[in-house]
Order: structure tokens, then C-alpha cells, then sequence
């Protein structure tokens, strides 16, 4: 793979526009103005969501709500919501770090972001969570869904000389986690998915990750429990760390897609040694929001192999009409005032932080040691996550963030202060220091009479082994005993910021060697997904003349109403779903 620069685009500036695949794109509008009853908060840029013309934007407060807005000379104002609450927003605000960008430059910079990804010399934030789509083949059609084969009319799968390409290129990158997510499509219907992770291990790969619906791991425990825990200890035993499980409510109507089956591939995981599970809900107002709370409990519930919950604002990528927007629309204080609602108050508004308050920890981390972190410089408006102690109470639990019982504030100040003093001095005396800060972090900002009885002695070692030994295994130990909860809210055309997008974290590798960011992967996705990939991929047509007319009719996951009922009356469906068995029944008289 050449390490000469890619030219993703050409910029006429006499004109203001970019010529980009086989696009046009104009740059340039006027600035918004602000009205009497708004406040800026800042200047970015973004998109007309029509004509995707790069203009100037600003983000007001108004209604202790922030808006972004932008004018299309062709297309009139557009106006979105940005973030819902404002007070949240400030707090974020506070944990805006300047990443060290990739250490590697793949693109010439020849237009404005995000038009020459990637990355760019724009790009702020390395790569720490690498997306390799191994298929748009999905054996489902959800509507809310960014891509499968045949809405985009091509079939696209990498061989596995290509991934590594992809990865070969992903290093190039200076000092980096090797961290990646196989997705697609429905990643498991590759026949060589085992291969496609063995190669990614053997590529020097440390964390791989697994995004499914899962729904093949329940169909072979269902058909054949033996076949389901084989496959399953294959993929763990190849190298997969995490699967990321798509689990969009508890009930038949909030999830559709997969309620039946989340049980029974629980079942394949725990018998497959396979005990680090992310349940991922992919978030809608009016269809789902109002069970976040059971979703975070069924999590506790299974927490002997579930780890997380992130949820997934929907991105409402497409014309939609500003009311049916409003209709579906939640950003991130949505979701973290509704948890808190559905917690009884257990997970407040204060128990969040945003991505970017891991920095100071990673940085920190690095001072201890020479091997690299992974730093999330994101956007404050990217995401918000916390941790919680999951507490037995009676029949059902207690959850106690660890917010209540450490000074996340003061710590994380701190930490940034100690970057900062040491990160000029000779490494010896940094590390030196370094290490006697570990015993200050231990004895000021936990607080100890506050930590649950059960769990004290075991964090004191737990965080003792995360700042002094510095290893894989001891964050392993912190995220056995905590329940992580986060958001990620991924932009759409609507409420696109670029300034968020040259900070993004999370990329994609494209099999021509360049690494894009999510959000312009996704939305400008003629540009950064479908010209490549089709480039690379085959015809819908001529995929059908090599393996049937109805090869992909056929791959489509159909349940009958007597899987279902077989499904439900089996046991792991009630475990699974003990702690929400009552709104169950109104479905199944026979629970």
C-alpha cells in the first residue's frame, strides 16, 4: 500500500466548489443571525441536509436548550436541535481536550472537512475503535438502519486480503491501541468470520469486537445446543473480547428485531465462554424511550456475562419533515433524564461524564508507562457514559454510580494537573511521581466510608492494579465488578457538525487504505461508503447469476408463530427476562 497521499478531492476556489466522486459541492452561505431571545454559543460549520453545500453555523442556546443553524442560499434556514440540555452541555464543555491527531496523514488536504477523508491532516483524534464492514448483507431489513445489500444494490465483502490492507494501514498510525469492530450487515453470515478474526489476532489486533443481532447464535442453540457453544468458543477462542449486541427494548413491540432470540444466544455466550457482552439499543422517542430503565435492568440482571449497555440516539438520516423529526428525535440529556426517571433517581444527571473525561486517566496512564492508550479526545456532544455498582435489593437491584462514592471532578483535575507538571520532566522522575500521585488518588478522592461494604477491599486492589500494573487484566477485573453505561449520539444530516466530525474516534477502513470518520462515512455515504465499496463489491444482478435468484430472499430470517411460542416457554427466556416478567404477561398469558 503506497504512503503517498490519496487526493479525495479538488477545491475550485474561484467558483467555491468541490469536486468530489462524482459530486459538486458548493461551499459557502451567510452566517446566521442571532435573535433577541438566543444566546451563541459558538461558531462551527455543517451541511445543508438537501444539497449538502458546506456553510457556516453557530450553536445557540435558546430555552435552556442548544440549537444548531445554518442558511443554504438555495434551501432557506435549517434549524436542529443539538443538544437538549444546556446546563449538562456546559458541564460537558469542561472536558474539551485537543488530540494529538493520527500520527499518520493518509489524505491530502485539498478541500474543506469533511470532504477529504480521510484522515486528513484536519483530523484531530487518532483511531480508537477501528469498523471493518465485512458484509451489507444483513438477513433482516430495519428500517432505521445506515446500510444493507439491497437498498445499496451491491454486495460488498472484503477478502481477507484486504482487511489486511485495512489493518496494515490502520498501523501506520503512531503508537496505537490495534482496537476493532467487525460489523456490516450482519457480520455472522460470513461463512469465514473465525478467519476474518484469527487473521485480525494474528495482525497484532488487541481488542475485538463483535457487532450482531445475535440471532444466528439462538437459531443454532435452539436447533442444536452443541453447534451454538462450538461456534461461539470458536470466535472467543479466535480473538473475539466483546460482542456488541444489538437489544433495542424488553418487550415484542419495543424490539422486533430480536426478543425472542436475545435468551437463547445469552445461553450460547455463557455455555461458549463468551463473557463480555455490550446490550446496544438503538434509541426512538415515542417507540422505546421508555424503557430504558428495564433495558439497564435486564443488563444487571445478566451481568455474570453482560458488561454494558451503550444506547444509540437514532440518527434520522434521510428527508424527514421537521414534525416527524421532533417526533423521533432524543439526544443525549433525553436519554440521561429519562434513566434517571426510570432509575427512581439511582442514575442522575450528575452521575455522567462526557467521553472526552477519560483523557486525563489515558494521559496520565502513559506517563506510568510507555505503552499507549487509546485517548477519546471526542466532541462533549458525542457521548456521555458512567459506571455503576449494581446492589442486590430484594428482588430487584440498587444501582450507586461511582460518582457517589469518588470525586470523578476532583480526580479527573487532578490527573490533569499531574499531566501536565510531569509531562516535561526527565520519564524516571515522571514515572517516580507519578506513582506516589497513586497513593493521593487512593487516600482524596474515593471515598471510602461512602464505597458499598462488599466491594471495598476488592476496589482499593482494583484501582491499586489499574494506576500501578497498568494492564489489560486489571481494567478487566474494574469492568467485571461495574456496569458501564453509555451513550453515543452519531450525527445525521440535520444536526451535522463538522467540528465534531474532525474529533471523531471512531472510523471506518475503506479497502482502497483510507480511514473515515463514522459520521462522514454514513452521511456523506455515496462519497465514503457506497462509490468504494461498489468499486470493490458486485452488482445485486450479477451477485444473484452466481448464487441464485433468491440467495439473499432466502438468507432473510423469517420466525414462525411456533418458534416463537417454543422460544417463550423455554427457560432462558424467563431468566433472561426475570426482572421485567410482569409487562411480559400482558403479551404471554402463559408466563
Amino acid at each position: 500500500m503506497s504512503d503517498e497521499l490519496k487526493i479525495v478531492a479538488q477545491y475550485d476556489r474561484e467558483r467555491n466548489v468541490v469536486y468530489v466522486g462524482r459530486k459538486e459541492i458548493v461551499v459557502g452561505g451567510p452566517l446566521p443571525q442571532l435573535d433577541s431571545n438566543e444566546k451563541l454559543v459558538r461558531y462551527t460549520s455543517s451541511l445543508c441536509p438537501y444539497c449538502f453545500r458546506i456553510l457556516p453555523a453557530t450553536v445557540i442556546e435558546r430555552n435552556d436548550s442548544l440549537y444548531i443553524k445554518r442558511i443554504c442560499p438555495n434551501h432557506g434556514e435549517v434549524e436542529e436541535v443539538y443538544f437538549s440540555n444546556s446546563e449538562i452541555f456546559k458541564r460537558f464543555e469542561k472536558y474539551y481536550f485537543e488530540g494529538q491527531g493520527p500520527g499518520h496523514i493518509y489524505t491530502a488536504t485539498s478541500a474543506p472537512c469533511p470532504l477529504n477523508c480521510g484522515l486528513c491532516s484536519m483530523h484531530k483524534t487518532h483511531t480508537a475503535l477501528l469498523n471493518i464492514d465485512v458484509t451489507n448483507r444483513c438477513d433482516l431489513s430495519c428500517w432505521y438502519c445506515f446500510y444493507f445489500a439491497e437498498r445499496a444494490g451491491y454486495v460488498y465483502e472484503p477478502s481477507l486480503d484486504d482487511i489486511k490492507n485495512m489493518i496494515d494501514g490502520l498501523k501506520k498510525q503512531t503508537n496505537i491501541v490495534l482496537s476493532v469492530q467487525l460489523t456490516g450487515g450482519e457480520p455472522t453470515l460470513r461463512e469465514d468470520l473465525i478467519d476474518i478474526v484469527r487473521l485480525l489476532r494474528n495482525l497484532g489486533v488487541k481488542h475485538i469486537q463483535l457487532n450482531t443481532h445475535g440471532i444466528k447464535f439462538a437459531k443454532l442453540y435452539i436447533e442444536n445446543r452443541d453447534k451454538a457453544v462450538t461456534y461461539t468458543k470458536s470466535l472467543r477462542e479466535a480473538g473475539v473480547n466483546t460482542v456488541y449486541l444489538s437489544f433495542d427494548g424488553v418487550t415484542p413491540k419495543t424490539n422486533p428485531k430480536n426478543h425472542w432470540e436475545v435468551p437463547y444466544t445469552l445461553e450460547a455466550f455463557r455455555e461458549g465462554g463468551m463473557t463480555s457482552v455490550v446490550f446496544v439499543p438503538t434509541v426512538i422517542r415515542g417507540v422505546n424511550d421508555h424503557e430504558l430503565g428495564d433495558i439497564i435492568n435486564v443488563a444487571a440482571h445478566n451481568m455474570d456475562i453482560v458488561r454494558a449497555v451503550n444506547f444509540q440516539p437514532v440518527s434520522l438520516v434521510g428527508m424527514m419533515r421537521k414534525q416527524e423529526r421532533s417526533r423521533y428525535r432524543v439526544t443525549i440529556p433525553d436519554l440521561i433524564k429519562a434513566i434517571e426517571e426510570q432509575t427512581n433517581g439511582e442514575i442522575d444527571r450528575y452521575a455522567w461524564f462526557p467521553v472526552g473525561a477519560s483523557v486525563p486517566i489515558a494521559r496520565f496512564l502513559e506517563l506510568l508507562s510507555p505503552s499507549k492508550r487509546a485517548e477519546f479526545t471526542c466532541h462533549p456532544a458525542c457521548g456521555a457514559a458512567t459506571y455503576v455498582y449494581v446492589e442486590r435489593s430484594g428482588n430487584g437491584f440498587r444501582f450507586i454510580p461511582i460518582a457517589r462514592f469518588i470525586d470523578a471532578d476532583g480526580l479527573l483535575d487532578y490527573l490533569n494537573n499531574r499531566v501536565e507538571l510531569l509531562s516535561n520532566k526527565p520519564k524516571y522522575l515522571a514515572k517516580l511521581y507519578g506513582l506516589k500521585s497513586v497513593f493521593d488518588i487512593l487516600n482524596k478522592f474515593v471515598v471510602w466510608e461512602e464505597v458499598p461494604t462488599e466491594i471495598r477491599n476488592e476496589l482499593r486492589s482494583i484501582l491499586f492494579d489499574i494506576f500501578i500494573k497498568r494492564n489489560y487484566h486489571a481494567l478487566g477485573r474494574f469492568h467485571y465488578k461495574f456496569l458501564f453505561v453509555g451513550m453515543m449520539h452519531f450525527m445525521d444530516e440535520w444536526n451535522y457538525d463538522i467540528s465534531r466530525v474532525n474529533r471523531c474516534a471512531v472510523h471506518y477502513a475503506l479497502p482502497d487504505g483510507r480511514i473515515v470518520p463514522f459520521c462522514a462515512f454514513n452521511i456523506l455515504n455515496d462519497i465514503y461508503r457506497d462509490t468504494p465499496h461498489k468499486s470493490f463489491g458486485i452488482l445485486i444482478q450479477d451477485y444473484l447469476k452466481i448464487y441464485g435468484e433468491r440467495s439473499l430472499a432466502e438468507n432473510k430470517y423469517v420466525r414462525s408463530k411456533d418458534i416463537i411460542d417454543k422460544m417463550v416457554k423455554g427457560e432462558p427466556y424467563r431468566k433472561t427476562y426475570a426482572p421485567v416478567l410482569d409487562k411480559l404477561k400482558e403479551y404471554y398469558d402463559t408466563l
